[in-house]
């Protein structure tokens, strides 16, 4: 028998056993069903603590050279290939890449190392990042490099161009291909984005865009464009959606929106029609569905401060019924003091396949890989 037919019999082997696992362990009221409204939020932290973790950490596969720095990393996706792994980091800091000399994009092998590198002087403020069928690297930059907020300078450089405030298309050598928004300014019409946090294209080419992360300005919005860049619709606003910080496109079609700020994800059809609420996954800042339907959900920000039901970590379950099978507890817990560590920890960036996760962290900066124990 093949190597790739075994992996993938003790994957779904591995899923079931998880899914009757969390169906024994399920605390009363845990609240597993498939519509809006059948979730019991108060009862999810025991709900979560009562489910299997069947994954080992491993923070060693990624190898960063001496020479680079690994800044806060959101965004992380599959290359073309399905092996190799492609990231966004903020040029060895925490937020801006202004004023840096390092690539904020980079490219991983499937053994972890560092194989290639781009986008100095290209991206301000790095946050999402796609792969779309044709190996394209989507990348969206939630702030300007002209804007003050939340007492945060941009840190202007004085004869800068504007930049940011855009999702920008490049080629695997780092050729800009296409920008969605305009260069270096905030709005809320057709062309303009505000704090863009995540992208993802559809099997047709279309493109859509989670315009609006958690500071002012922000649209808290969905954008749909077509393949050549085209505005199609947009729909959301903040009494629809608060902070949508990830995307992902399940096996029908759907597009779930991880609307952090609400502690939940939207499950939309590509028109805009809303389908379901899920409450069940935490409070999402990634989102991953992979080929099988199976769901990752990762919390980076759950704790005392945030007034919520949840815990951090990253919840596993299935994108078709809704049902959490599997919970892995962010490493360092839920920490205190909550400032020092910026109000995120563990995981906010996740992809899988085969049963692997690979995660990425903003705070504090890291590369992580589980695999079934």
């Amino acid at each position: 028998m093949k190597t790739s037919m075994i992996r993938h019999l003790m994957v779904g082997a591995a899923l079931s056993l998880l899914a009757g696992l969390a169906s024994a362990q399920q605390a009363p009221g845990g609240g597993q069903g498939g519509s809006q409204g059948d979730y019991n939020v108060s009862a999810r932290s025991d709900a979560d603590k009562a489910l299997p973790n069947p994954y080992a950490r491993d923070e060693t596969h990624f190898r960063i050279p001496k020479s680079m720095t690994l800044g806060g990393t959101s965004g992380i996706d599959f290359d073309h290939d399905g092996k190799s792994i492609w990231i966004a980091q903020r040029c060895g800091g925490q937020d801006y890449c202004i004023g840096s000399d390092a690539d904020p994009i980079w490219k991983f092998d499937a053994q972890g190392r560092v194989v290639k590198h781009f986008g100095v002087g290209l991206i301000t403020y790095p946050h999402g990042l796609h792969v779309d069928r044709d190996g394209a690297i989507w990348v969206t930059d939630v702030r300007t490099n002209t804007h003050e907020q939340q007492g945060q300078s941009a840190k202007r450089l004085p004869g800068a161009k504007p930049n940011g405030a855009q999702v920008v298309k490049f080629s695997p050598e780092g050729k800009v291909l296409m920008r969605l928004g305009v260069q270096g300014e905030y709005g809320t019409d057709d062309a303009h984005l505000s704090q863009p946090s995540a992208v993802i294209t559809a099997p047709n080419g279309d493109i859509f865009v989670a315009d609006g992360h958690d500071s002012a300005p922000s649209n808290n919005r969905i954008v749909r464009y077509d393949r050549t860049g085209k505005f199609i619709k947009a729909w959301g606003g903040p009494d629809d959606m608060n902070c949508p910080h990830a995307l992902a496109l399940d096996s029908q079609g759907r597009l779930f929106v991880a609307d952090r700020g609400n502690n939940r994800i939207l499950i939309y059809n590509q028109d805009g029609k809303l389908l379901e609420t899920w409450k069940q996954f935490g409070k999402p800042s990634g989102l991953y569905i992979d080929k099988d339907d199976v769901l990752y959900s990762a919390d980076s920000q759950s704790g005392v401060r945030q007034q919520n039901a949840y815990i951090r970590g990253v919840h596993v379950g299935s994108a078709r019924t809704g049902q959490v099978t599997a919970f892995i507890p962010d490493p360092l817990g839920n920490p205190t003091p909550w400032f020092p560590l910026r109000g995120t920890t563990g995981a906010e960036g996740i992809v899988a396949r085969d049963g692997t996760i690979y995660v990425s962290q903003v705070t504090p900066s890291g590369l992580a890989k589980y695999t079934l124990k």
